[in-house]
């Protein structure tokens, strides 16, 4: 087991739904979804899905080419059984996105505070090589990330703060920004978050 695994088990073990990044309901990530993939039998990519309600609400809608990857077997372990016998239909994955190599590319993917982890130039570089190698042209990707006066940690880690436009900027050529917003994100103890989300188009 990683040092990275470690610790996440380890915050998915003890904390349960007490994490900052917890949400319920409709999420900006649910409606960019929604709204670039009409078609319920698109495939999508969840990186870092963690124990995300955002696997339950894809499946009500329809949604039936959905794969969940996250570092922590126990965040996926809670996913699992959670979505019972839909769980059937999903792929998991644990895997390290930086030493992950996709066997398939997705027509979505979709990460909601993975990236902003890597404050590695390193990591970031095969991360977007995991990036390039599991979409083709044509497909959507939906980043978020801490704003630029978002925190400057989260689970005790330091986290890489971005702009749409930083970000953009960061993944490269290949990807075209076509929609960009920010969420202020409520967290289960009473603070607030600031979000960016970006959409890009893979050229």
């Amino acid at each position: 087991m990683t040092e990275g695994q470690a610790h996440w088990d380890s915050a998915y073990s003890t904390k349960g739904d007490n994490v900052s990044w917890y949400q319920t309901g409709q999420t900006p990530s649910f409606e960019l979804i929604k709204a670039s993939a009409p078609m319920r039998s698109v495939s999508i990519i969840d990186i870092g899905a963690g124990a995300s309600r955002l696997a339950d609400n894809l499946l009500i809608a329809g949604y039936s080419d959905l794969t969940l990857l996250d570092i922590s077997e126990v965040a996926l372990s809670r996913t699992r059984d959670r979505i019972g016998a839909a769980a059937n239909n999903v792929a998991f994955i644990v895997a390290d996105i930086t030493r992950w190599k996709p066997s398939r590319p997705w027509d979505i993917w979709h990460d909601r505070a993975v990236f902003h982890f890597l404050t590695d130039s390193g990591a970031q570089d095969a991360y977007i090589g995991a990036l390039k190698q599991g979409t083709v042209p044509g497909s959507t990707v939906i980043l978020s990330t801490f704003a630029m006066t978002g925190p400057e940690k989260c689970s005790g880690l330091p986290v890489q703060r971005y702009s749409a436009d930083t970000l953009a900027a960061r993944l490269g050529p290949d990807f075209a920004l076509y929609t960009k917003g920010t969420e202020q994100h409520h967290t289960p103890f009473q603070t607030t978050q600031d979000f960016i989300y970006a959409g890009f188009h893979r050229k």
